[in-house]
């Protein structure tokens, strides 16, 4: 029931804005000008013409763009404790979360590369999955969003609907991690190696991040405590390093059974279990099920695995 009311939604959208001038292929109109027409448009036109990105949307292009409805930006409105007038009054802030959803080129729902990072206009990511033949966006804050009409043509690009105001990320992969209830282990392992400045450099990165219960099951492979664990420096130094490889790798771009060098030197496989979950397999042959994929922060992505990696001796 509830995909149908999408897909109905979708088509009155569509209709809607066809109707405004955006749906035909041979529409003269160009992207700022159909967001002006648009009803369900109006507070992302508002929203574009204080932040001063009127030329640019009017302008050859060509664009695509990720247009929030009406009762998108009043989700945010309540999100961000402000009210409408202090959103449009704050121009950096319009600037930096509008350029968010513009990417440059046409990108055709047929050409969304599906769980691979896309970059938008002034840099950043995020990404868009299929799920349930949804279109599913997950921003630099890890926030959901769905395209309820996609492919509106204008003279200068392409417009998608979404439901929600997409905002870029805010944070690095250390804050991500300290944010994250079962990874507290790692997030003092992090600042006790140093590596937490590293991971909050300007990257890209990826982390294989040990759950809590990951570090405990080292901690009693090795015959310590967790807090012995924590005070040998140099062994979670190499550790940690070998759980860093230093680029952005999304799960839809995880090179199955190909080794993957590691900010340590050495090199791990990533193959796809039996379930579907993708295993790491390191130097000892020992494996860990990566069970959450794709936190995203500013500078790469996060992996959550359920044990400790551990590079040959």
């Amino acid at each position: 029931m509830i995909s149908w009311i999408r897909r109905m939604t979708s088509i009155a959208l569509l209709s809607l804005l066809a109707a405004c001038g955006g749906g035909a292929t041979d529409s003269d109109a160009d992207i700022a000008t159909l967001a002006q027409r648009a009803p369900e448009l109006t507070t992302l036109a508002e929203a574009v013409e204080a932040a001063g990105l009127g030329p640019t949307l009017a302008g050859p292009g060509p664009y695509t763009v990720l247009a929030p409805t009406n009762a998108a930006f009043d989700a945010l409105l309540t999100e961000l404790g402000i009210d409408k007038a202090a959103l449009l009054a704050d121009r950096a802030l319009l600037q930096a979360v509008l350029r968010y959803h513009v990417l440059p080129g046409r990108v055709a729902r047929a050409d969304i590369p599906a769980g691979r990072a896309i970059e938008p206009l002034d840099g950043g990511f995020f990404k868009i999955d299929v799920s349930d033949n949804d279109l599913v966006v997950t921003d630099g804050r890890n926030r959901t969003a769905r395209l309820q009409a996609t492919d509106i043509a204008a003279a200068n690009g392409l417009v998608h609907v979404t439901d929600r105001v997409l905002l870029p990320a805010d944070r690095p992969l250390t804050q991500v991690v300290q944010a994250e209830s079962r990874l507290a282990r790692l997030a003092a392992a992090l600042e006790a190696t140093g590596l937490a400045a590293t991971l909050s450099g300007a990257g890209p990165f990826t982390l294989l991040a040990p759950t809590d219960a990951a570090f405990d099951a080292l901690a009693a492979q090795l015959a310590l405590t967790p807090t012995q664990l924590l005070a040998d420096v140099p062994l979670l130094t190499r550790v940690l390093a070998y759980h860093v490889v230093d680029a952005r790798v999304l799960r839809a771009e995880v090179p199955l059974g190909v080794p993957v060098t590691t900010r340590l030197g050495r090199n791990f496989t990533v193959g796809s279990g039996a379930d579907g979950k993708l295993q790491v397999t390191d130097e000892c042959g020992c494996t860990a099920t990566i069970v959450r994929t794709d936190l995203l922060g500013a500078n790469g992505v996060i992996h959550v695995i359920d044990k400790v990696l551990q590079p040959a001796p």
